[in-house]
C-alpha cells in the first residue's frame, strides 16, 4: 500500500481516439484526487452552424469526428427531417441502415483490433503481433479483412466510408446498384468467422470491473440503432423528445467537454447497455452462433463493453446481408423540403452509445441553434469513478501497474475525445 505522495507522469496513453488528461493524487493509501478530463480544444461546431442553410447542416455536424461522421450524419439528418415532417422512403431508411451497419463493423473493429487487443495479448499495438504465432498471425489479418468489408459497405451505400456524400434531407441523392451490394455478400460472409473468432477471444478475457450503473439505449425489435425509445436498466421508458430533460449538464472545471448525469444517477451509454437491455433484438443467427457470449448479459463488468461491440459486429453483418438481399435499386427524387420555424430531435446509437442531435430552424431555413450529446460525454463521470474505484481497490499495486490498467479502463469504455468536445496524460502526484 502507497503511504507516501506518489509522483507519477505519463506523457502518452495510446489507443485512445484524441486526447484525455488524468491527474491522480494518492495519500496515506487513499484515492484523494481523480480527475479524468477531455483536453482537447474545443472546435465550436454548434455556434460555427449558426445561419447556414439547414439542408447542409447534416454534412457539416459530421465534421465533428471523422472516425464515426456518418453516426453524426445520419442523427443531424434525422432531427432536420423531425423538424420539417420530412418522411425518406423505405428504400433510403434501408440504405442508411446499411450505411450504420457498415460505420459498425469499421469503427468497432478499429477499436478492438487496434486499440484493446494489444491488451489481451501484452504487445505494444497489433503490428508487434507474432506473424510465427498462428493465433496472432490469424487476428491480424481478420482485423484488416474485417475493417475492408465494413469499409466498403459504407462506400457503395453513401459514397464514401467517412462523410457519405450520397445522403441527403429527405433520402439519398443517388441510389446504387443492386449488383454493388449483392457483389458485397461474399465478403460478409467470409468475414463472419473471423468475427466469431474475435468473439471468442473477448468471451476468454479475464478483464473484470464490476460497476453499480444506469444503462440506458435506443431500443427497437430489430437492433437497427437508428429508431425506437429510450430504454433504461431501471425499466424506464422514455420517447426521444423527452430525453434530455432527464439530463443534467455537469461543467468539469479540468475537462474541455461536459459531462452528464441521467436522473441524477452516474449512467453508461454503449454497446454493453445496448446488449444489456436489447439482446433480444439482436439477428437471429448472431443469436444463434454467439449464444454463449450473449449468455453474459445483462453485465455490470465494464469490459463486457468490447465483447458487446464484437457481438454487435456479427450482428451487423447478418443484418446487413438480409437487407441487401431486399434491396430493390428503386430511381428516387428527393425534393427539396419547404422552410419553416421549427424545431427537431433526433436520437440514434452511435457506435460508442446514444447520440443526441437538436436544431432549431427560423423561417427561411437556416439554423438558429443547434445542440449536439454526444456518448463519450455522458460516458465521461462514470469513465472518472471507474478509474477511482480500480485505483482505491489496488493501491498496493506498483506506478506502472497501475498504469497499465487504468489505460485499460479508459480503453474499455471505447471514448471519442474529438466527439466529446465540439494522449492522455496521466499523473500521480
Amino acid at each position: 500500500m502507497h503511504t507516501t505522495n506518489l509522483d507519477l507522469t505519463l506523457d502518452e496513453i495510446t489507443k485512445i481516439e484524441g486526447t484525455a488528461a488524468l491527474n491522480l493524487k494518492i495519500r496515506d493509501g487513499v484515492v484523494t484526487e481523480c480527475h479524468f478530463g477531455i483536453v482537447e480544444m474545443r472546435r465550436f461546431f454548434q455556434q460555427a452552424v449558426r445561419g447556414k442553410a439547414i439542408t447542409s447542416l447534416p454534412h457539416l455536424l459530421a465534421r465533428i469526428c471523422g472516425t464515426c461522421s456518418n453516426a453524426h450524419l445520419l442523427c443531424s439528418l434525422k432531427s432536420v427531417e423531425q423538424a420539417l415532417g420530412v418522411t425518406p422512403s423505405s428504400q433510403a431508411a434501408l440504405l442508411r441502415k446499411l450505411l450504420n451497419y457498415g460505420l459498425m463493423i469499421r469503427d468497432h473493429g478499429l477499436h478492438l483490433y487496434v486499440f484493446v487487443l494489444p491488451d489481451l495479448f501484452n504487445r505494444e499495438s497489433i503490428l508487434a503481433f507474432d506473424e510465427a504465432n498462428p493465433t496472432e498471425h490469424e487476428l491480424v489479418h481478420d482485423c484488416f479483412a474485417v475493417k475492408e468489408a465494413g469499409n466498403k459497405l459504407g462506400i457503395i451505400t453513401g459514397g464514401r466510408s467517412v462523410h457519405a456524400p450520397l445522403l441527403t434531407v429527405g433520402g439519398m441523392s443517388e441510389v446504387p446498384p443492386k449488383q454493388a451490394l449483392l457483389d458485397l455478400i461474399p465478403a460478409l460472409e467470409e468475414v463472419r468467422p473471423r468475427i466469431l473468432r474475435l468473439i471468442d477471444v473477448f468471451l476468454s478475457c479475464t478483464f473484470s470491473l464490476t460497476q453499480d450503473l444506469k444503462f440506458l439505449a435506443l431500443m427497437d425489435k430489430e437492433f437497427s440503432f437508428l429508431s425506437g425509445d429510450i430504454k433504461t436498466s431501471d425499466g424506464i421508458t422514455i420517447a426521444p423528445s423527452e430525453f434530455q430533460t432527464h439530463l443534467t449538464r455537469r461543467e468539469i472545471p479540468y475537462s474541455q467537454a461536459t459531462g452528464y448525469l441521467f436522473d441524477g444517477h452516474i449512467h453508461m451509454v454503449g454497446a454493453l447497455a445496448r446488449l444489456n437491455l436489447n439482446a433480444g433484438a439482436l439477428h437471429p443467427k448472431t443469436k444463434q452462433d454467439a449464444a454463449k457470449a450473449i449468455e453474459q448479459f445483462p453485465s455490470n463488468n465494464i469490459f463486457h463493453n468490447n465483447l458487446a461491440q464484437a457481438i454487435e459486429m456479427l450482428h451487423a453483418v447478418d443484418a446487413s446481408i438480409d437487407l441487401i438481399n431486399q434491396y430493390q435499386a428503386i430511381p428516387e427524387t428527393v425534393l427539396p423540403p419547404s422552410p419553416k420555424e421549427t424545431a427537431g430531435i433526433g436520437i440514434i446509437e452511435a457506435p460508442r452509445g446514444t447520440l443526441f442531435h437538436k436544431v432549431e430552424i427560423t423561417g427561411d431555413g437556416k439554423v438558429k441553434n443547434s445542440n449536439v450529446i454526444v456518448p463519450t460525454g455522458q460516458n465521461q463521470i462514470g469513465i472518472e469513478r471507474s478509474i477511482h474505484d480500480f485505483v482505491q481497490a489496488n493501491v498496493e499495486k506498483s506506478e506502472s501497474e497501475l498504469t497499465v490498467e487504468i489505460q485499460k479502463i479508459i480503453r474499455a469504455y471505447d471514448p471519442c475525445m474529438s466527439c466529446a468536445t465540439h494522449f492522455l496524460k496521466l499523473r500521480f502526484i
